[in-house]
């Protein structure tokens, strides 16, 4: 049975927020610098729109295009992403926005009106789930850009006791993955291509940290040479840092301020103290909140220098969830059901917490933090579960394998909509201007 109301309520929520990042922009700051990272704010709306005439309201009730003429300009398929800064090739903010509400005026009325099939519902839930992958990018470009911090970022909470060392993962057979006899449509069971089918898999036993590598751990590398010490790197590694150059966006600047890495990019050592920078202002680096915004490089290099490890995708899911086959599914570490309280999620906190914080969002191994705060890095390559098939979207998953890494747990700027345990990114390794940490394994 399809669930309406909830589909009207989480479709008016979506649309709440994508709005709210819109309208307190003004009109200089709508005009986003060029950055490989990120898209103009404006973009984004009629793109997310879109992908709703697409792949709703066409599919699912035969309605024609609200502007044929525009179509090619808001397909990311059609458009290069460097043609997106065009002047006057897209529409300013009141015609978007209007498109926007015509879009969703015409997805609320076929929920209402519609007879709803399972399929239905699990297009609709998938294209909510897509604007909400673009609300956190419109996030990371606020950061990028060095906007001001979102209106609904909360006090940081307090730091809770947590047991010291690793958690001790025991060998046995885990299931991985969304089940295979899951629903294909809609309900609690919805989830991507990548995600499926699951599997049982023998797992050794490893032992993993309890947190996030904290802003100190991560200074200590810093202070130490680490970014000089070539023995460090891997090949990849040793490549990126020759050849990369941060591009720090500040709005207001003439031109973007560029560097080699030395430091996680949004530090800064000044005056004599290490700062980081949140949205527009700069404050102290707190030394036990979770280190962001590293790539995969990093993270190796920061592993090869404590004699550690990144953990594999399979571990990190294991530690997570902890599923066994023929017990209970939990789809997050706390059990089977959602609650975006007990995470770093929907941009409330902005990962600015102690990792030691949030206990009730714990694994059942004790690991904490592994859904939101960071998207944390694991040491697989993207790649298809066997018996992957392509779902409605065909560029979800597809054109990700091979060259980048797989990421998981959501970050403080991922809407907890999306979200589940077994939900898998996928970034490429040089990715450092999103919301990405990481955690470590033992040898």
């Amino acid at each position: 049975m399809v669930n309406r109301e909830s589909l009207l309520e989480t479709l008016a929520a979506t649309r709440s927020r994508t709005l709210a990042l819109i309208d307190d922009l003004s009109e200089a700051e709508l005009i986003v610098p060029y950055h490989p990272g990120v898209n103009p704010p404006l973009w984004e709306l009629g793109h997310a729109a879109f992908f709703y005439e697409v792949f709703v309201l066409a599919e699912l009730a035969g309605q024609p295009s609200f502007d044929p003429a525009m179509d090619d300009l808001w397909d990311s398929f059609h458009i290069d992403h460097r043609d997106r800064w065009q002047p006057g090739l897209f529409p300013g903010r009141q015609h978007t926005r209007d498109y926007a509400l015509q879009v969703y005026d015409r997805v609320e009325t076929l929920i209402r009106t519609a007879g709803l099939t399972e399929q239905a519902a699990y297009l609709l839930r998938y294209a909510i789930c897509h604007q909400h992958m673009h609300i956190e990018s419109m996030i990371w470009c606020r950061q990028t850009v060095g906007y001001p911090t979102p209106a609904d970022v909360r006090a940081m909470p307090a730091a809770a006791p947590i047991e010291e060392g690793d958690a001790a993962i025991p060998a046995g057979i885990y299931q991985l993955g969304m089940p295979a006899d899951s629903p294909r449509f809609g309900g609690r069971d919805f989830s991507f291509d990548n995600e499926k089918p699951g599997f049982a898999r023998t797992v050794p036993a490893f032992r993993i940290a309890r947190t996030l590598v904290t802003n100190a751990e991560f200074q200590a590398f810093v202070d130490a040479g680490g970014y000089d010490r070539p023995e460090l790197w891997s090949f990849g590694g040793r490549k990126w840092l020759a050849t990369e150059v941060d591009v720090a966006l500040v709005h207001g600047a003439p031109e973007p301020i560029m560097r080699r890495p030395r430091h996680p990019l949004y530090w800064r050592f000044h005056k004599g103290e290490w700062k980081e920078r949140l949205f527009d202002r700069w404050q102290p680096l707190q030394p036990d909140f979770p280190v962001t915004h590293v790539s995969y490089w990093e993270a190796e290099a920061w592993c090869h220098w404590a004699g550690r490890r990144l953990p594999t995708e399979t571990e990190w899911e294991v530690a997570a969830l902890g599923n066994r086959p023929q017990q209970p599914h939990r789809r997050f570490p706390w059990g089977d059901e959602p609650d975006p309280e007990r995470v770093d999620m929907d941009a409330r906190l902005m990962a600015q917490l102690p990792v030691t914080a949030l206990p009730e969002g714990d694994s059942p191994f004790g690991c904490r933090q592994m859904l939101g705060t960071v998207w944390e890095w694991t040491s697989n390559q993207f790649l298809p579960y066997d018996g992957f098939r392509v779902d409605i979207y065909p560029y979800m998953s597809t054109l990700q394998f091979g060259d980048h890494k797989v990421s998981r747990g959501g970050s403080c700027a991922t809407s907890s909509y999306l979200i589940r345990g077994t939900y898998r990114q996928a970034y490429l390794p040089q990715r450092n201007d999103v919301y990405t940490g990481f955690r470590s394994c033992a040898l």
